[in-house]
């Protein structure tokens, strides 16, 4: 196949992917990505089977699968943030690996897709391959086209890693974080139900610059942007019996109907719960960012 035709198909794959997974939250289901289909002809973005999609009309991997136990991705380094893939079984120079080889010669993209829960996916894309290491039986994909032309992977720069471990988090960690937590909600507010998920983000109960600050669900709570945002400046709060609060000030204020119906009407409400309490809220974590709320409340 001729590359630009190659690379077109591509890029609606990846602007296909990313659109969906956006309307849904973050993430895509499996059978949407299995019944995906380009000019009216079927084209599986991931395999029914398999961690590794290799269309037989593309000349290198369109798309990796990585299974998620815990908060971060097993396959992470914790050194510069690049991904290290397992070559598939077999020989190595063969099969799948021929084609996980030839996007380090060609550049494409291909879209690396997070199982954070059966049938969900959290895609990143685009990723690339950038260097395999023998030794390693792995082959490293980096979340910038950039560390292509970074030579040696293995002796970056401190400024080098430090970019990969910044990209990391914004581009794997903050999603796959969203993901959980508004699957464990259902995909609606806890505040105000909305079920939209487009409009709703994970908000973190103790932010991630803290010690506390870990990207599970017991540390998240869905919400719709307008009540994220609140959360965050502190003009409401949770407290450990799960129930909302408004600062005084914005309680008393008088304006529109967003106000009186989005914000005020939601003091005294109790939030809506996961349906497993293994993904409900920590008392604990509510707790330290209550003691926060209450010492910056008006009243």
């Amino acid at each position: 196949m001729d590359t630009a035709v190659e690379a077109a198909i591509r890029r609606e794959v990846i602007r296909w992917v990313q659109a969906k997974a956006e309307a849904n939250g973050g993430f895509v289901h499996r059978d949407d990505l299995l019944r995906f289909t380009l000019d009216g002809q079927p084209l599986p973005i991931i395999d029914f089977s398999r961690g590794i999609r290799n269309p037989a009309r593309l000349s290198s991997t369109l798309a990796i699968v990585s299974s998620v136990d815990g908060p971060y991705d097993d396959i992470e380094s914790e050194k510069d943030g690049l991904l290290h893939y397992a070559y598939r079984k077999g020989d190595p120079f063969s099969g799948d690996n021929t084609k996980l080889r030839n996007a380090i010669t060609t550049g494409m993209p291909l879209i690396l897709f997070r199982k954070e829960v059966p049938n969900y996916y959290t895609p990143v894309a685009p990723v690339y391959v950038v260097d395999e290491y023998p030794e390693e039986r792995v082959f490293v994909i980096a979340l910038d086209e950039a560390f292509r032309y970074m030579g040696d992977l293995t002796h970056l720069t401190l400024d080098q890693r430090a970019y990969g471990l910044r990209l990391a988090r914004q581009r794997l960690h903050q999603p796959a974080f969203r993901t959980r937590v508004l699957l464990a909600y259902e995909t609606r507010c806890a505040m105000c139900r909305l079920a939209h998920g487009s409009l709703l983000d994970a908000a973190h109960i103790v932010p991630d610059g803290e010690e506390l600050g870990r990207p599970t669900t017991t540390n998240g709570l869905a919400l719709c942007k307008i009540h994220h945002a609140a959360y965050d400046q502190d003009m409401l709060g949770v407290s450990p019996d799960y129930v909302v609060h408004l600062d005084r000030k914005l309680l008393d204020e008088v304006d529109g109907p967003m106000l009186r119906h989005g914000l005020q009407a939601m003091h005294g409400e109790r939030i809506t719960l996961p349906r497993r309490p293994a993904d409900a809220p920590s008392r604990d974590l509510l707790a330290w960012r209550w003691e926060r709320f209450a010492a910056n409340r008006s009243g």
